[in-house]
């Protein structure tokens, strides 16, 4: 029990790892973890697990969520771009670029942070539900100001994102590193729209030998970017709909064995890492329930879009499925989410 909680969710670990926790399971990735990730180095190959993050293309995916905006920097009026530094002062010989971007953070290969996704929860028992997040931490505020980046003259507040509490600079300072276990979904069961349960799950990871252990970060395989990357930034939402394994956030035993597994991270190369919508449940119920489990009630972060395909095939070639994992998002206090170049090394 902390001061921001006198109850907690059923089948929660609130308070396991500390009254102000910001953490949770990452908190399994102790120096055993990251000496057991570096055991796996063996060839010293490395292998980057990011789309390109101009991918998908455009916002069928997500019509709040847009690509990056590439653009200059600039000095008295003028785009910093093959700029001649003469301009301010005339003996000099250099001749700078320099640029800034518009990003929405989980557009592509990204990180949640627990601050992503919350619940209503009467997590002070008075009989109230209130909209709580991990741990406790209640929401914050969204402030947006009227700066236009398009525009270096324009003034004004820039738009802030209130993660007072939970944010992904607790996950940047953790410096994300450890034992990656690949499961590849898409061995077993192809191309097509499967649902993935605990049974189906099972099958997988016994057919391809992969075992996971405490601490471990789950990375799974569907083959998703890989019809992304393949539709050159121009995704029919469609086609995507219908493709690749993705998990059934319905299944209470797939709940309960990612609650049981104590693995510290999933990390999948789809949209969402569950089926969005999930399968239909009368009554009330979460829209996406891996990510309420998850995020909500175990502190456990997801990954989305990350790019498999390369370190699949030579992880299956080897006979193997495990390797090193470092993957820290941004250092950006108050962001709920992360843009991030994971890399593997095998």
């Amino acid at each position: 029990m902390s001061g921001r909680w006198t109850h907690r969710p059923d089948g929660s670990n609130w308070g396991d790892f500390g009254a102000d926790d910001q953490l949770g399971r990452l908190n399994l990735l102790t120096p055993e973890k990251v000496r057991q990730g570096a055991a796996e180095v063996r060839e010293g190959l490395s292998f980057c697990l990011s789309l390109p993050l101009d991918y998908p293309g455009g916002n069928a995916l997500n019509p709040s969520r847009f690509p990056p905006e590439l653009g200059p920097t600039f000095h008295d009026g003028n785009p910093r771009i093959n700029f001649p530094l003469s301009i301010i002062d005339a003996a000099n010989t250099d001749v700078v670029s320099d640029d800034r971007v518009s990003i929405t953070l989980q557009y592509s290969t990204q990180w949640d942070s627990l601050a992503h996704v919350g619940s209503h929860f009467d997590a002070d028992g008075d009989g109230v539900a209130e909209k709580v997040y991990y741990n406790g931490y209640r929401a914050g505020e969204a402030v947006i100001g009227p700066k236009d980046y398009d525009d270096p003259s324009s003034t004004g507040e820039r738009a802030h994102v209130g993660a007072v509490d939970l944010g992904i600079e607790n996950m940047a300072e953790k410096a994300i590193q450890g034992r990656g276990v690949l499961v590849d979904l898409s061995r077993s069961y192809g191309r097509g729209r499967t649902l993935v349960g605990y049974d189906e799950l099972m099958r997988c990871m016994e057919e391809t030998g992969a075992e996971v252990e405490s601490g471990d970060m789950l990375v799974l395989r569907t083959g998703f970017a890989e019809v992304v990357m393949e539709m050159q930034r121009r995704p029919d939402p469609d086609t995507l709909h219908d493709s690749c394994a993705v998990l059934n956030g319905r299944d209470d035993r797939l709940l309960q064995w990612i609650t049981d597994s104590g693995i510290a991270a999933i990390c999948a190369d789809n949209y969402a890492v569950e089926a969005y919508p999930a399968p239909p449940k009368d009554g009330p119920r979460p829209a996406l329930p891996i990510h309420e489990h998850c995020l909500f009630k175990l502190g456990l972060p997801l990954a989305e879009l990350w790019y498999l395909k390369d370190l699949g095939e030579w992880l299956a070639a080897n006979d193997r499925t495990r390797f090193m994992l470092t993957a820290p998002p941004l250092r950006l206090p108050g962001a709920v989410g992360s843009p991030v170049t994971p890399v593997a090394t095998v």
